[in-house]
């Protein structure tokens, strides 16, 4: 199972990704980099066909500056990636005797950046269409996205748009360590990259675990929170108020 996973931030954006390839036609499951840098100031991980995916790296990497220099952000990621998509659909073997079912060629591109003074996601799908996440704020591809999706939403009400992208990363590595815990497919190492205008820092295992430190405060802080729910308010405060005010 593959996740992959972006977020806009107030001052950037955050994309993430697990680590675990599964082949599930041969019962073999191994790490590898799904998150991959975009020029300076972006980042795009793959999720389906390793064979698209490993073509698309140089294609993406090259094209870099002149997509992130494009009116239309979209239109240029996908300019690439259909080429390569096309190829592999055309060449595709479907029905291999002795091979089974082998899982097919299809894949989904999420890229997530900062480019002339605007946050954006972006994803091309399998029939090679365009998806804008802008406004969204939020969006996942791979077989883990569903949960990722669900996960986002009971999220949102921490309005991640309006804070920083040090808050990004903190609920990105938190959804995808919930998600290594309910899928063993999907496991480390994690793969973080927080992005601003001007430039892309992909995080060091040392600072994902420092994510992890965050989240765990965050989640110790909900505790306690919920710990206090039902108490009621502290009496007399507001009715002191009041009667001092009418003495005026």
């Amino acid at each position: 199972m593959t996740v992959v996973l972006a977020v806009i931030c107030k001052d950037g954006v955050v994309i993430g990704a697990d680590s675990q390839i599964t082949e599930s036609s041969r019962g073999m499951s191994f790490p590898a980099q799904k998150l991959h840098e975009l020029g300076e100031c972006a980042a795009w991980g793959g999720s389906g066909a390793r064979g698209v995916l490993n073509d698309l790296k140089p294609v993406l990497s090259d094209a870099a500056a002149a997509i992130l220099e494009s009116p239309d952000i979209g239109d240029e990621i996908q300019e690439r990636v259909l080429p390569i998509m096309r190829k592999h659909y055309d060449n595709y073997i479907a029905d291999v005797p002795g091979e089974g079912d082998g899982g097919g060629v299809s894949a989904y591109v999420l890229a997530a950046g900062v480019s002339q003074g605007q946050r954006w996601i972006v994803e091309i799908n399998p029939n090679g269409l365009i998806g804008r996440y802008d406004d969204v704020g939020f969006h996942a591809i791979g077989s883990g996205a569903p949960m990722a999706q669900q996960a986002g939403a009971l999220l949102s009400h921490f309005r991640m748009t309006e804070r920083s992208v040090e808050y990004g990363v903190v609920a990105l590595v938190r959804v995808l360590d919930a998600l290594s815990l309910t899928s063993p497919s999907v496991g480390g190492p994690l793969s973080v990259a927080r992005i601003r205008e001007e430039g892309a820092h992909h995080l060091d295992d040392d600072e994902i675990e420092e994510a992890r430190s965050h989240a765990r405060r965050w989640q110790d802080l909900e505790q306690e929170a919920l710990d206090h729910l039902f108490e009621k308010p502290a009496a007399g405060r507001g009715s002191g108020r009041q009667r001092s005010g009418s003495r005026g």
